[in-house]
């Protein structure tokens, strides 16, 4: 009897302390965790932008009743003030370079969310998402252009 009662509070003890070991350790990892959370980003407007950056982006465009490749290379200046200019692009559909887009303007906004959309003159538009720095865009086709659909990602230069 003695040797089972031993054995029971051994148990008891060794549980316990794996049960301590545990929560000590749970402790532990959530207070580092918790502390080297980044903080939520913060744009600042049309500023927020401002400089050249390489575009590419790539999705499908509607070739008769087909939805055929397309792939686009531009470079783009935010100028910071809501505008932009392309300093050279090349817009390929099916293989087929389309047309040159070096010259084209545009319009662009950003939201304290670091949300935005951009626009073409006489072209697609597109909504955005400014990355940490403005060092790079994710951005999305919505509406216009060649149609179809894509998305693309924009980096800035030194």
């Amino acid at each position: 009897m003695k040797t089972k009662l031993v054995k029971s509070i051994t148990s008891y003890l060794l549980f316990a302390c794996a049960l301590v070991s545990l929560v000590a350790a749970m402790a532990l990892g959530t207070s580092t965790t918790a502390q080297s959370a980044p903080d939520a980003q913060v744009c600042g407007g049309v500023g927020t932008l401002r400089g050249s950056y390489v575009w590419t982006w790539d999705g499908y465009a509607p070739i008769g009743e087909n939805l055929v490749p397309k792939a686009i290379m531009e470079g783009i200046r935010f100028n910071g003030d809501g505008t932009t200019r392309n300093t050279f692009g090349t817009v390929n559909i099916g293989g087929t370079i389309i047309f040159d887009t070096t010259g084209g303007v545009g319009t662009y906004t950003v939201a304290a969310d670091c949300t935005g959309t951009l626009s073409k003159t006489n072209g697609p538009s597109f909504n955005m998402y400014v990355g940490p720095g403005a060092q790079q865009l994710w951005i999305t086709q919505i509406a216009g252009g060649p149609g179809g659909l894509g998305v693309g990602t924009a980096t800035r230069l030194p």
